[in-house]
């Protein structure tokens, strides 16, 4: 294919040279003319490991060369990666000034030559950036209908600094934000040979999907110094316990937890992050990560309080009250912390869980519940039925077939969705749904 890339920096340069690697005529574009004619000389414009040799190579073979001239780009190609960069302004916000700059300039470009051209947008930017900011700038410098006139996709890159030659030829996974199915079929052509597994997603998802990877890295490398640090601090071996950590390929290096959903709670997540974050202090260690995960997940309660708080009404059902479905432990369960915000705010209540029964609990469940929340047996409801005859909204905290089965669909009490209901995908479009994070 002929590709225009537009940037030359780490992105652009290194996605130019393996594109052209790969077969394809490119044409690499950018504003810095010293970089233009490093590219041109086969020389690179960024220190990176292996890029030296594969840009000498590629433009030797004439797969490669370099402009500064954006019409002369456009007319040479058929699509067009944009790899400008997006720093951040000094408030944290996104600066999107190049990406506006170059969307302008590749529009009236392709106004003035005619035919259709696939804009590829590969640098970061927010969910929501290429649909409503620069898709209405490409269709008024060209002129037409994006998906139609022009085609438009996000692909977003995974390139690791130091080792971005080889991602690019060994990548985690394909992503591609495609407006129109025709233009997702551009960008999959473009890496047609590559191994790893391909997404091909709404474009508002590619957008987030980057952002998902790079906040989860950080999560990644400040949990593990923080962590650290608290075991320097008790005499333990930080490694050795990470290297057991990470041996756990079911619950540590997995899936599990990394599905939005409600808040965590149970005899062993709270008391323990509150046992470590003690420690912590205690050996005058700060570890802001740790000290404010149980902020966040009572932050991700409350969301649900105002959920409901935002519908106006007041006679409120429950589905679930223990903390993991299909037991009868109540011992800080979230959706007991959740009804007593409630009924605290003066909500009228009805609770069915088909594990809990007053008169079966024993122990530390029953002195919890005494405590926490002493009008229980009040709230408790014998049915399903008995709550969605209550009910005004409808909170689901369990998948019990009973409840699932009898939740109905259009007219009806608000259904909000704590635990993403196995039909929550047909649900969204009903009136009165509502998904927690979703």
């Amino acid at each position: 294919m002929r590709v225009s890339v537009f940037g030359l920096g780490y992105v652009g340069c290194v996605s130019a040279a393996c594109l052209a690697s790969l077969g394809h005529e490119v044409i690499g574009v950018d504003v810095n003319q010293v970089k233009v004619d490093l590219v041109n000389d086969g020389r690179a414009p960024v220190v990176e490991e292996r890029i030296g040799e594969l840009i000498a190579e590629v433009v030797r073979a004439g797969a490669l060369r370099a402009t500064g001239d954006v019409r002369e780009a456009i007319t040479g190609s058929e699509v067009s990666l944009v790899c400008v960069g997006t720093p951040s302004e000094p408030n944290g916000s996104l600066c999107t000034t190049y990406l506006e700059r170059v969307t302008e300039q590749i529009g009236a470009a392709v106004a003035e030559r005619g035919g259709r051209q696939t804009v590829v947008f590969r640098s970061t930017m927010l969910p929501g950036t290429c649909l409503n900011l620069l898709v209405p700038i490409l269709e008024k410098y060209v002129g037409g209908t994006a998906g139609v006139d022009v085609g438009v996709a996000v692909n977003p890159e995974f390139l690791r600094e130091g080792t971005s030659v080889r991602d690019f030829f060994d990548p985690p996974k394909t992503v591609i934000g495609e407006l129109d199915p025709a233009s997702g079929d551009v960008v999959a052509a473009l890496y047609d040979g590559l191994p790893g597994e391909v997404f091909r997603v709404p474009v508002p998802t590619a957008e987030a999907i980057k952002y998902a990877d790079n906040a989860f890295h950080g999560l990644k490398i400040g949990f593990a110094n923080e962590l650290g640090a608290v075991c320097q601090a008790l005499g333990v071996d930080s490694h050795q316990v990470m290297d057991v950590f990470l041996a756990d390929r079911k619950l540590n290096i997995s899936p599990a937890y990394l599905r939005p959903g409600f808040a965590f709670g149970g005899s062993c997540l709270p008391k323990d992050l509150r046992s470590l974050v003690h420690a912590a202090r205690q050996a005058d260690v700060s570890v802001p990560i740790l000290a404010h995960v149980l902020s966040s997940n009572s932050e991700h309660l409350q969301r649900a309080v105002g959920l409901v708080e935002r519908t106006g009404k007041r006679r409120v059902g429950m589905f679930g009250l223990s903390f993991k479905p299909g037991t009868d432990d109540l011992r800080e369960s979230p959706l007991v912390e959740l009804a007593e915000r409630l009924f605290g705010k003066g909500y009228d209540l009805r609770i069915y869980d088909p594990n809990v029964n007053l008169s079966r609990l024993l122990g530390a469940n029953r002195e919890y519940i005494e405590t926490r929340l002493p009008h229980l047996a009040q709230l408790l409801a014998e049915s399903v039925g008995e709550v969605l005859e209550h009910a005004e909204v409808c909170l689901v905290g369990t998948s019990d077939p009973a409840v699932l089965s009898a939740l109905p669909h259009g007219d009806g009490p608000v259904i909000i969705d704590l635990i993403r209901l196995p039909d929550a995908e047909a649900r969204r479009t009903e009136p009165g749904y509502v998904g927690l994070a979703w």
